[in-house]
């Protein structure tokens, strides 16, 4: 899956936006305030709506009053993306619609469409269209012998706050709401924090993948160590070359049927166990084992990683991101560090400013300005601290 573009409109600040031509690594800058939380809560909320159901995100969110942009009282929220998938044995150009509206408090889901084109030519086709809890979706969408007229459209009947593409993307049959069903609930959203990265941990929680909050830390290493020791011997490796004095990293099964996670100094005889152990080393280690999962997420969003880390190790890390995202995982992340933001190209940085109270959406390539300085050998991270980067200025909303 490759995300080429997203829109908005009356979600949050984003009153009305379109963000076009998003690359494989995409890099988000914006002053406190901007949107740039509410752009990736967008993924997030997208989740919820899939994982639960509308209702139950938007109440994780206060309310549908509080979701929706301010002004825009009687209007819908819409989220509309469009993206890369493989369908069909062809790379196609697949469009998502949500629009969610509201009667009373009660929200429900106005709109679901889920369309692309099944040859060359002609507009995209409704695989799956639905209008509050009732629509259809074709269960033959491989016939392309077949005119639309003769596409099998099943009909269906839903609660009106379920996503349709829960529910009949369980069935093979319904291939495009199947692929975009595993897509979303792939979809990694970071919220790490450090302190749910500490401590023993239960030995039956969740080995696989790392969780959005990094709670899990020492059940993916443990399980790494002893599934895939190349892969946490490259781990290791980086973390040796990055962080003074890491000798060695291990976890250790308590009597009781916990893990823990220990880091071995080379200076030391004994390891220390993670409660002593800095945040930045911890959180490096924790984006390395992300970064190097046997089965990678096809989407990452990471907000502020620069937290807890030394500036010189920004730019190796926003590499390494940029090195999942060549191997087929998009990445979203934000950052306020001009260090990070010094490894980024110019198209692959976007900025958010305010206008009126909504937030706005720019590409950096698309400003003259920026595309001049970096030709002459700028980087961004300086021109986004010399202040060249648009009306970024929390000062600078403009009326």
């Amino acid at each position: 899956m490759k995300l080429e573009t997203i829109r908005l409109q009356n979600f949050k600040t984003f009153k009305q936006v379109e963000m076009k031509d998003i690359p494989q690594f995409c890099v988000v800058v914006g002053a406190n305030g901007a949107g740039k939380s509410t752009l990736f809560d967008v993924f997030h909320f997208l989740k919820d709506c899939l994982t639960y159901n509308v209702t139950k995100a938007i109440q994780n969110r206060g309310g549908f009053h509080e979701l929706i942009s301010r002004g825009a009282d009687g209007e819908n929220i819409i989220i509309e993306i469009q993206y890369r998938l493989m369908l069909t044995g062809k790379n196609r150009l697949v469009t998502y619609l949500l629009e969610i509206g509201t009667t009373g408090s009660k929200a429900y889901v106005a709109r679901e469409v889920l369309r692309y084109k099944r040859g060359a030519y002609g507009s995209p086709f409704h695989f799956l269209d639905f209008r509050n809890g009732t629509g259809y979706a074709i269960s033959n969408e491989e016939d392309f012998d077949k005119e639309d007229e003769e596409l099998d459209k099943e009909s269906q009947q839903i609660e009106s706050s379920i996503l349709a593409i829960k529910g009949l993307g369980q069935f093979q049959k319904f291939k495009a709401a199947n692929a975009l069903r595993q897509l979303i609930e792939n979809w990694h959203v970071s919220d790490f924090h450090v302190t749910s990265a500490r401590g023993a941990k239960d030995a039956l929680g969740e080995s696989e993948h790392l969780t959005a909050s990094g709670d899990n830390l020492q059940l993916v290493v443990k399980n790494l160590y002893e599934n895939y020791p190349q892969i946490f011997k490259t781990i290791l490796e980086k973390m040796q070359a990055r962080v003074p004095g890491v000798a060695d990293i291990e976890t250790q099964d308590t009597p009781d049927g916990r893990v823990l996670l220990k880091f071995r100094n080379g200076t030391f005889t004994d390891p220390f166990i993670d409660r002593y152990v800095s945040d930045g080393t911890i959180k490096m280690f924790a984006y390395l084992v992300l970064l190097h999962d046997p089965n990678p997420h096809p989407f990452l969003c990471i907000e502020e990683p620069e937290n807890q880390l030394y500036p010189s190790l920004l730019m190796e890390l926003a590499e390494e991101f940029r090195d999942y995202a060549c191997r087929g995982g998009q990445v979203f992340v934000s950052t306020h560090s001009p260090d990070f933001l010094n490894a980024a190209e110019i198209g692959e940085v976007f900025w958010l400013e305010k206008h009126g109270g909504f937030t706005r959406i720019i590409r950096a390539q698309d400003d003259e300005q920026v595309v001049a300085y970096m030709q002459e050998g700028d980087q961004m991270g300086y021109l986004w601290k010399q202040g060249f980067f648009g009306n970024v200025d929390p000062k600078a909303d403009l009326k």
